[in-house]
């Protein structure tokens, strides 16, 4: 969201505004005003980047440099100067000829948790006469939120997984009434980034899904559409199609994984079809996945009787 608003911002003052400081003909205004693209910048901090960004940008573009002071708002903050994070620069400059700049910040990687949910305040410290009080009056400051962030291995996401599902809890088997299940995971022996969940909501029924990892900052999960979750029969009580309850990602809400934290929520369209033609929806139904040690599957085991895979005392 924060990228669309920040390119129609762009295509706003590009279109409108195609004239410089010193220009003496008027598109819209010859007014100048300077204000951060939005007013909630939200990032990830990975190991190997030494800055994020936060963008600002002006009306017109002049023949100068312009150089505008940044300070950081400790109010409401509950990330730490100097040890969360830092400012590469105090100030940032808008170059002759250019509209934009970037606030460079770095998250100092190893002070941030993975359960971490920071943030700060960003103020531009500048001549009031470039402040827009009218529509855009509280852009001159910007809720600055970061995460750890951890580039993902299919490792990350093999082994023991509970599974807590709202399909479960709707309409649990006919064998087991318990909406938590303990399975086992595994890498795709051929296809890459993609997961075997063996009997992933009810036994005798494995599912895939892939990890994008296009964009690290928005890390998605993708399945393979008609994945055959369980049989009607078992789950119903009837047979309303061809037996076969099928299922994908949900179309509607976005499904993703975190690898610092090693879970997946994941949002499934379930549907019915006979001979390949859409017979109903059964709805979206939404699960969390949890990798957990072989340890503590163990102890789930022992102690909730968690259905799912084998016993995990059989791989120690």
């Amino acid at each position: 969201m924060r990228r669309i608003t920040a390119l129609l911002f762009a295509a706003l003052t590009a279109g409108l505004l195609a004239v410089g400081c010193d220009s003496g003909k008027t598109i819209y205004s010859d007014a100048e005003y300077i204000m951060f693209t939005d007013t909630l910048s939200t990032n990830m901090v990975f190991p190997d980047e030494e800055y994020f960004i936060v963008p600002i940008a002006s009306t017109v573009a002049c023949d100068y440099d312009r150089t505008i002071g940044v300070e950081v708002v400790d109010r409401g903050s509950n990330a730490i100067e100097g040890y969360h994070y830092r400012l590469r620069s105090n100030t940032v400059t808008i170059k002759a000829g250019e509209r934009t700049a970037n606030v460079e910040v770095a998250g100092i990687y190893d002070h941030i948790e993975a359960t971490d949910s920071l943030g700060f305040t960003l103020k531009l410290v500048m001549p009031g006469q470039v402040v827009w009080d009218d529509l855009y009056k509280d852009y001159d400051k910007t809720d600055v939120v970061f995460y750890k962030g951890c580039h993902c291995e299919e490792d990350t996401f093999t082994g023991w997984c509970v599974v807590t599902s709202m399909l479960l809890y709707t309409y649990p088997s006919a064998l087991d009434m318990n909406y938590q299940r303990l399975i086992l995971t595994e890498k795709h022996p051929t296809e890459p980034n993609t997961i075997i969940l063996r009997d992933f909501l009810y036994d005798g029924y494995d599912v895939t899904m892939r990890l994008n990892t296009d964009d690290p900052e928005n890390p998605a999960i993708e399945m393979d559409e008609d994945q055959v979750l369980s049989d009607e029969q078992t789950v119903f009580g009837q047979i309303n199609a061809d037996d076969r309850i099928l299922g994908t990602v949900s179309p509607n809400n976005f499904s993703y994984y975190n690898t610092c934290q090693r879970f997946a929520a994941v949002w499934l369209y379930v549907y019915l079809k006979d001979m390949g033609t859409m017979v109903g929806t059964v709805g979206d139904y939404y699960n969390i996945l949890e990798w957990v040690s072989l340890e503590e599957a163990v102890r789930l085991k022992q102690e909730e009787n968690m259905s799912g895979a084998r016993d995990p005392r059989d791989y120690m």
